[in-house]
């Protein structure tokens, strides 16, 4: 072999290692654009038939169609990601993207977020959702930044109600001694012994055996949960009684939101405003049409004057806004936003 045949075999060994280098790197190029859609997972604890789920699928639609499929929602409903405390852990050590989490899970970690365990804080789902959609439900919002979430938007308050399996409530009398299933917040435990009641703490999942086997008379819950959750089969009585509003909120792991680029971030704000607005429409369907199911199953549905109600709890209102940092002021500030809402 001569020196030229041996330069020419040097450079077809050269043409073709670009070549094959160039085709690994188109390869590859089309691997990273391929990798290039982003995936997020939403958890939630409530059944699909829930307005947490079908919020949540809009929210995702919008993310999507907003950001031009380059992100995709995933939505685990029924604790499948965890419970809401374990869910707002995962949210602030990254380790899951998105949740949609009643505030009363986020207490612990935010301590002026306990102001909303106060009982009649507000006075109807509008008057709190007004409060909420405006510039105080925003500071309550901004509050999570400092805790590694984002929050991007209250969804609807849920309504917590009294409802009982067969003591009839006619006055405060009749809750004397009444073992009523509560969370375990120090405000809902402190407002129904105001009321004279006997405040049980139990599991949410623990409830309907509670009740079917006598070891609690009532619980507190929203209408379309009453429904959703076949408490029709062991409860006679729902008194709508005002005592409590839950704020639910659509939150953000801090790591994920700060890995998007700021158009990124815009179209998911603007997709959880639009997924919040909603909400709020659905909610209120969903809390309707359970008033009408629970008289068709024969549920005795009862409007209460809440005045001697709230009389009754302003003592424990004044005792758990004393033990909540900023309680006071944070408890004015909200009064006047409800004073001006109201106004309009």
């Amino acid at each position: 072999m001569n020196k030229f045949s041996t330069l020419n075999n040097l450079l077809l060994t050269v043409v073709a290692a670009g070549l094959l280098m160039a085709g690994l790197a188109n390869v590859a190029s089309a691997q990273t654009a391929a990798g290039d859609k982003i995936v997020m997972k939403l958890g939630h604890t409530l059944a699909p038939d829930n307005h947490y789920q079908l919020t949540a699928m809009e929210f995702a639609k919008a993310v999507k169609q907003k950001t031009n499929g380059k992100i995709e929602v995933q939505i685990f409903p029924q604790s499948q990601l965890g419970g809401e405390v374990q869910m707002t852990e995962a949210l602030r050590t990254g380790t899951q993207d998105l949740m949609l989490s009643a505030q009363a899970a986020v207490v612990n970690t935010i301590k002026e977020w306990e102001i909303f365990d106060v009982p009649y804080l507000f006075d109807s789902v509008d008057d709190a959702n007004r409060v909420l959609q405006g510039p105080v439900g925003k500071k309550f919002l901004d509050m999570m930044q400092p805790a590694n979430m984002v929050g991007l938007a209250w969804i609807s308050v849920g309504e917590r109600d009294l409802f009982t399996a067969k003591k009839p409530i006619t006055s405060l009398n009749d809750l004397k001694d009444l073992k009523v299933r509560v969370m375990q917040s120090p405000g809902y435990i402190a407002g129904y012994k105001a009321l004279g009641a006997n405040p049980t703490p139990l599991a949410y999942n623990q409830l309907f055996l509670a009740l079917s086997q006598g070891l609690v008379d009532g619980a507190d819950t929203s209408p379309e949960q009453f429904i959703q959750d076949k408490f029709a089969d062991v409860a006679k009585y729902y008194y709508i009684t005002h005592v409590n509003y839950l704020p639910v909120v659509l939150a953000m792991s801090k790591s994920s939101w700060t890995k998007l680029t700021p158009d990124l971030q815009k179209a998911v704000q603007d997709a959880a405003n639009e997924a919040a607005k909603f909400d709020l429409k659905e909610y209120r369907k969903q809390y309707d049409d359970a008033l009408v199911q629970m008289k068709k199953k024969g549920i005795q549905v009862k409007e209460v004057d809440t005045k001697p109600w709230v009389i009754a709890t302003a003592a424990a209102r004044a005792e758990i806004l004393a033990k909540i940092p900023n309680g006071p002021a944070d408890y004015q500030e909200i009064t006047a936003a409800r004073r001006a809402g109201s106004a309009k």
